[in-house]
């Protein structure tokens, strides 16, 4: 299989179902987004960590695999046959979020990024979670969007930053809370 095709050299792309979009659609930006998510997850996951944790990262990245199908589809094409987004995948990212913060001291304060380098990039891959939701929240004023898309990008973004908590905690880094200056 070729890599490339060069049916995008003229800045058009297909969606799954066969139209032709403009790259900069907002439906390329979505899944665009969350494929950028998707590479930021990998990186946390070649960190140093316990294995448990990295078995779900790769669980996590199946399911926005999934997700950037269901962005990836043109609304209406219901011949396209991709895996289903279930209820299922949040309450698995619930359950890890409960299990995490039952080892963490509770929250007082926010807590700067950082402390060390891959707190760093729970943190950075957080906020492009973040930025994927409201990619997806925006393309679902306009098309049709899953809702348990967006649900599942809120809870993930929870997970990351309980993630960065409990990093910081195994990798005995310091947690920086913030204090707004009075």
């Amino acid at each position: 299989m070729k890599i490339y095709t060069k049916t995008g050299d003229k800045g058009e792309t297909s969606l799954l179902g066969g139209a032709r979009v403009p790259k900069y659609h907002l439906r390329i930006e979505a899944y665009g987004t969350v494929d950028e998510l998707n590479s930021h997850l990998g990186l946390i996951r070649d960190q140093e960590m316990e294995k448990e944790t990295k078995e779900f990262l790769i669980q996590i990245q199946d399911n926005l695999f999934v997700i950037g199908s269901h962005l990836a589809k043109e609304p209406g094409k219901d011949k396209v046959k991709i895996p289903e987004i279930t209820e299922k995948m949040i309450v698995e990212l619930e359950h890890k979020i409960d299990e995490m913060n039952e080892e963490l001291p509770d929250m007082k304060f926010f807590v700067l990024p950082g402390g060390h380098p891959t707190v760093s990039m729970c943190h950075i891959t957080r906020c492009v979670c973040r930025r994927a939701e409201r990619v997806c929240v925006h393309l679902a004023e306009n098309s049709e969007v899953d809702s348990i898309i967006t649900k599942y990008l809120n809870r993930l973004s929870d997970y990351l930053f309980v993630l960065s908590r409990k990093l910081t905690q195994d990798l005995n880094a310091e947690e920086i809370p913030w204090i707004a200056k009075k």
